[in-house]
């Protein structure tokens, strides 16, 4: 474990994520309040979807849902009681709604809003800058499921697999994995705590932008960490990799580049836009690969004790 921290400390340093408790102090100033005599749940939804759309805000009714079935305690609109639909709310539940779209309105992400989202079957706590898991990755962990069926030599000292996740964030994928397979060991890493600027406490990108800034090709991370591969993988272990549809042709161009780490692109798969853009008829996104599954064969090299110096970042086993 500690060889792993030395190893990925490289490129893991750097700001922190730290996140905040969503408060329910409203303000003074609320723009937008719904004219009198709106009282009800579907009354408010149509309200504030009008006023998503007149401002540019996307996904805006689903945005106007979320936030009024949460403030009246389910998780979506469509879940509500029937009876809930037409009946009045409370003073404080309009106010409450009032303050949560006014925050949508400066375009932070729901998740954030809401202080919570689900994925695979968790309820994962949400706050800003720590990045939200996506729709799509919830396929990155079925396919690592599948292979860890089809796969039953994968095992680690406990009986199960031991998996390593780079960037964990909101530790949606580890957490997901550990979930489903109890017998393994997962550790999940990411960059060390530090104080956020302000600068980007103020810039309109609610996530923090290192998590989505790879270089100028969206490969740096991605090369980090099939460098350092060879030297925590067994023969035959995987890295599974989320990736920008451009990727997966640069990153089977680079292990081609570098035969030395006994790496090889085994599969790529394409994520939910593709199949779902498939059965919609829409095209712009079809069929968009998204997933890569690459391995290595040969004997696990030795890595120098200090090749990676300086404080191990922070790891968190589940």
């Amino acid at each position: 474990m500690a060889l792993w921290g030395r190893m990925l400390w490289s490129f893991l340093s750097g700001p922190g994520r730290r996140g905040g408790t969503q408060g329910r102090a409203f303000s003074s100033w609320l723009p937008h309040r719904p004219p009198a005599g709106l009282l009800n749940a579907t009354e408010l939804v149509s309200h504030w979807t009008a006023v998503f759309e007149k401002r540019g805000i996307p996904e805006a009714r689903e945005s106007s849902e979320y936030i009024v079935a949460h403030v009246l305690g389910a998780k979506t609109f469509q879940s509500l009681k029937p009876v809930l639909w037409t009946q009045p709310l409370t003073s404080w539940q309009l106010q409450y709604i009032q303050e949560l779209s006014s925050r949508r309105l400066r375009r932070m992400p729901v998740q954030y809003i809401l202080g919570e989202w689900d994925f695979q079957g968790l309820t994962l706590k949400m706050a800003p800058p720590v990045f939200i898991p996506r729709p799509e990755t919830e396929e990155l962990v079925e396919w690592v499921l599948e292979e860890v069926t089809q796969r039953p030599g994968l095992a680690g000292a406990k009986g199960g697999p031991l998996i390593l996740e780079v960037g964990c964030g909101s530790g949606a994928v580890s957490l997901s994995l550990l979930s489903q397979l109890p017998q393994s060991q997962v550790i999940a890493v990411d960059k060390g705590e530090a104080a956020i600027c302000l600068t980007r406490e103020n810039a309109q990108s609610f996530e923090d932008p290192l998590a989505l800034d790879g270089g100028e090709e969206g490969m740096d991370i991605i090369t980090h960490i099939l460098a350092l591969a060879p030297q925590v993988l067994k023969h035959s272990g995987s890295i599974f990799l989320e990736v920008d549809p451009r990727h997966p042709e640069l990153v089977s161009s680079w292990l081609e580049s570098r035969p030395d780490l006994s790496l090889h692109l085994v599969a790529v798969r394409k994520d939910f836009c593709g199949r779902l853009q498939a059965v919609t008829g829409l095209l712009s996104c079809l069929f968009r690969p998204r997933f890569l599954h690459i391995q290595r064969s040969g004997p696990q090299r030795d890595c120098p004790v200090d090749a990676r110096p300086g404080p191990q970042p922070t790891s968190v086993p589940y």
